[in-house]
């Protein structure tokens, strides 16, 4: 579980660092900053199965629009940028709501799959007690 959480933490962090470096490409910029709230809402430990489902359809939506919104935006053609690059490069995790729904699969599911994380590596993970307070 200790590798697990790691992971989940790297690629979280990786996530905001990534949309960090896209504070020029605007829609873009939005769009990841979104979707890291997102994946705040999957990895919330305080939220119910409830509370957790209805975050995440309230915020596929403001998903969709922005996901449109930077496949539309005039702005990021033409530009090389290695933000952009990587963005468009990571089709399945920058445009999370298009993908999941091309690829018939939840959000938190394809999510998991393009992190690395697979029924797998849950099974074997083991649970370890947190940081002493």
């Amino acid at each position: 579980m200790k590798n697990l959480y790691k992971m989940v933490k790297i690629s979280f962090v990786s996530g905001l660092l990534l949309a960090s470096q896209m504070a020029n490409a605007g829609t873009l910029e939005n769009l990841e900053r979104e979707r890291a709230q997102l994946i705040e809402t999957f990895l919330d430990a305080n939220l119910d199965t409830s509370e957790r489902l209805s975050k995440i359809e309230n915020s596929k939506p403001r998903l969709i629009d922005l996901e449109r919104m930077v496949l539309r935006d005039d702005k990021l053609n033409g530009r090389n940028t290695p933000a952009i690059r990587k963005a468009f490069g990571n089709y399945d995790l920058t445009f999370l709501v298009h993908a999941s729904a091309e690829k018939n699969r939840t959000l938190f599911d394809l999510w998991l799959t393009q992190v690395g994380i697979t029924t797998e590596t849950i099974m074997v993970a083991t649970k370890v007690a947190g940081p002493a307070n």
